[in-house]
């Protein structure tokens, strides 16, 4: 995997492979063993308090001197106060998600940080053009975690936002080997967001039970609820069949937000409840066999990438 590109460039990475902010799942041990290893690494601060974060940060600089980045959801209550420990540590990369990509845009820019932002569609991510952002992340229906409302998959919103955008695109959702990575870059993306695949890998922060759950699973076991509180695909259990039959039966916000009730990621992700809780997955989930170090993955996914580009030149 030998590419230049714009990409490649605004990060000062290897190759195109950023690894997904992901709550519980991408503290400083994924996000610098990633950066190590040519892609860019992403601590997800979607789990975190300011105080952590800056923990995070601090470790991340220690274990690597190579670029990193910070993902923050601009809905979070103190998205601003996570904003400015990003500033104060120097970070120069943010990865912006679940909220209007403009509200800490001037912010960022006027102290030097790149800002991409994650979309669902062409609309939102015009509106990410519009207001600054330096390139987007377009999130297909495959991807685990909150999805958007349209349910674009990626294989179809990554070439309408190519045609439709002057900034760079990074594929995002279902992509879990290299024959994925190729396959983002010939539909005009410049780069790869990968999460559950490096969700799966040593360095992850998250439970056993959830990277053992994802390695089990088959090619029909995520599925999409939650969709009248914000969409999301999760590993099937008996917490996805409740609110399932719930949202069959009707069941309005409020008692949709009542069965979600608080906390049910971690409980999910970084505890291992298998039962009860939301252990957020992508439908890629069904090619991830093994749990490797981010260098073993990283060396496959190149090696995926090469090999899948030599079939089709001959």
């Amino acid at each position: 995997m030998k590419i230049s590109n714009r990409i490649t460039t605004l990060f000062g990475i290897k190759d195109p492979i950023i690894q997904a902010g992901m709550v519980w799942v991408s503290g400083w041990k994924l996000a610098s063993a990633v950066s190590e290893n040519g892609g860019l690494g992403l601590i997800g601060a979607g789990s975190m308090k300011p105080d952590l974060l800056r923990e995070h940060i601090q470790k991340c600089k220690t274990a690597t001197d190579k670029p990193f980045g910070v993902n923050i959801p601009l809905l979070r209550s103190d998205a601003a106060d996570l904003i400015k420990v990003v500033i104060e540590e120097d970070v120069k990369i943010v990865f912006s998600s679940a909220g209007h990509p403009g509200k800490f845009i001037d912010e960022l820019k006027k102290n030097n940080v790149t800002v991409v932002h994650v979309v669902p569609s062409v609309k939102f991510a015009l509106k990410a053009e519009s207001v600054g952002c330096d390139a987007i992340v377009g999130e297909g229906v495959e991807a685990g975690g909150h999805n958007g409302a349209d349910e674009i998959t990626t294989f179809c919103l990554i070439p309408q936002l190519v045609d439709a955008l002057g900034i760079p695109v990074i594929a995002a959702g279902g992509i879990s080997d290299g024959r994925g990575i190729l396959a983002a870059l010939a539909l005009g993306a410049e780069g790869v967001q990968i999460g559950t695949r490096f969700a799966v890998t040593e360095e992850s922060s998250a439970h056993e039970n959830y990277k053992r759950k994802i390695i089990e699973a088959k090619d029909n076991d995520t599925i999409l609820v939650l969709k009248k509180i914000g969409a999301a695909r999760m590993i099937k259990n008996e917490f996805t069949a409740e609110i399932y039959n719930a949202e069959l039966n009707g069941a309005d916000e409020d008692r949709l937000k009542q069965l979600l009730g608080e906390k049910r990621e971690r409980l999910g992700i970084f505890e291992g409840d298998e039962i009860n809780g939301m252990m957020e997955a992508g439908q890629g989930s069904g090619l991830i066999k093994e749990i490797l170090t981010v260098k073993e993955l990283m060396e496959k996914l190149v090696f995926e990438y090469d090999d899948a580009l030599q079939k089709i030149n001959h």
